[in-house]
């Protein structure tokens, strides 16, 4: 072990160094440029995309789920414990500043997320059990015939989906129960891979019917529960926004009770990766179930990736960043990082109900994440292997969130660290892909504003 955290060490200062956050950032400005604002021009759009009946059914008759199902889906790999428990380890890590930079990468990610969405829906096929597939190894082989580039992905997603949307929820939510009820660690990973198994074993529908109940009503209740918190701390609100914009930009340690290793270097790679973490964008995870979408354009899909880079970090991971600093919980608890500091944060307000609220918060995100990010790492397992692994997939899914739950908080904190790893390699090619194919993005971004400015779409 002790050998693969240094090679894990290695790999990640390489993948996740200055260069990436340059290649994550730069890949979003470009798309931004090139396709003229898209996350300003079609942000009201989005959400007019998102609240319609025919969102809810579907446009055309090509595809599996409705869009709204296949957001859902989405939103259920993205609002986990990365905006509960990744959000408060990158302040806990660089700091106030970090949630700045979170900001940033989200800004231009709206971009980068809907490009992946749009790609992934025009090169979606069928697989040999006549399942709609989709996502960055579809659209490496089909536009750049980088067959190669492509089964990496591919491997990348099916490993990276143990890291970020297995081991890490599952230890993130048997700690929150822990902490929230009591529960001994073991027997919230049992509960939880006995109601994964329930629902993956009846595949993308049965996990799309989860996700549709599950996500409106859990990002409702978190967003009502920080607004709460934010009126009880109303005269804590400008100093802790002040703090993260500040802090971006200059030497955290000058701020009062600061951690040791804070740095604005820190906070940008830090926010960054965190960020990155947390709503997906670069990554190319969330295209391989927007892709199955019933849709009559991978524009009209693809705009629901802005709304859910908005939702994920604009709103929810600014939910637990603020109410860290505003409630002094980064500071006076230099001990904590993850899930505890939030649940901390809560409790400083609530006394134990509060912990229990994001115990059970915690509990349904991560759950969430687990059904979502099953599909992604399936997806990549029937690329290279096809559809005869699903079986033997899932059994090693269900085992691991048992295994993820069991760990302590060593275990947490390198299983953060090999997921970090591997995301980045999965950005790698991600990013290549957007870059190569942009032209052909370009094409169909002006196809769709042509096609609705003669009213043939909606």
């Amino acid at each position: 072990m002790d050998l693969l955290l240094k090679i894990n060490g290695m790999v990640n200062g390489i993948v996740w160094g200055p260069w990436m956050c340059a290649f994550l950032l730069g890949t979003g400005v470009y798309l931004t440029i090139i396709l003229g604002v898209p996350q300003i021009r079609y942000f009201t759009f989005s959400f007019k995309n998102v609240f319609t009946k025919s969102a809810l059914k579907g446009y055309g008759k090509e595809g599996t789920i409705s869009p709204f199902a296949a957001l859902a889906t989405a939103l259920a790999g993205t609002l986990g414990s990365g905006n509960i428990a990744g959000a408060a380890t990158a302040i806990h890590l660089g700091g106030p500043g970090a949630a700045f930079w979170m900001w940033i990468s989200a800004l231009f990610g709206m971009t980068t997320k809907m490009v992946e969405v749009i790609l992934s829906t025009h090169f979606r096929e069928k697989d040999e059990a006549g399942n709609w597939r989709g996502g960055t190894m579809y659209v490496l082989r089909a536009a750049t015939g980088q067959k190669w580039l492509a089964w990496l992905f591919a491997l990348f997603a099916a490993l990276a989906a143990f890291g970020i949307g297995n081991m890490t929820q599952a230890n993130s939510t048997a700690e929150a129960v822990n902490l929230g009820f009591g529960v001994p660690h073991i027997y919230t990973g049992i509960a939880l891979a006995f109601l994964t198994a329930l629902v993956i074993l009846g595949g993308l529908k049965s996990i799309a019917n989860a996700t549709v109940i599950i996500i409106p009503f859990m990002s409702v209740l978190y967003f009502v529960g920080g607004l709460v918190l934010f009126l009880m701390n109303m005269d804590k609100l400008p100093a802790a926004f002040g703090a993260i914009f500040y802090y971006a930009f200059h030497d955290p340690m000058a701020m009062p009770g600061a951690i040791a290793g804070w740095s604005v270097r820190q906070a940008l790679i830090k926010g960054t990766a965190r960020g990155i973490f947390s709503n997906e964008a670069g990554l190319g995870s969330a295209p391989m179930v927007h892709c199955t979408a019933i849709t009559d354009h991978p524009v009209r899909q693809g705009t629901m990736g802005i709304f859910e880079v908005f939702l994920d970090t604009f709103i929810a991971c600014t939910v637990t960043v603020i109410s860290i600093i505003a409630t002094g919980t980064l500071t006076g608890y230099p001990e904590l990082t993850g899930a505890q500091l939030t649940l901390t944060a809560f409790s400083t307000v609530w006394g134990r109900a509060g912990a229990m609220f994001l115990a059970v918060s915690l509990a349904c995100f991560a759950y969430s994440t687990v059904l979502a990010w099953y599909w992604y790492g399936e997806t990549g397992a029937t690329y290279i292997l096809g559809v005869k692994v699903i079986p033997f997939y899932k059994a090693l899914w269900i085992i691991c969130i048992v295994l993820g739950a069991w760990g302590g908080s060593e275990f947490l904190r390198n299983i953060w660290d090999f997921a970090d790893t591997l995301n980045g390699l999965m950005a790698i090619p991600n990013l290549i892909a957007l870059w190569w194919v942009s032209g052909e993005v370009r094409r169909l971004v002006k196809d769709f504003d042509a096609k609705r400015a003669r009213g043939e779409l909606l």
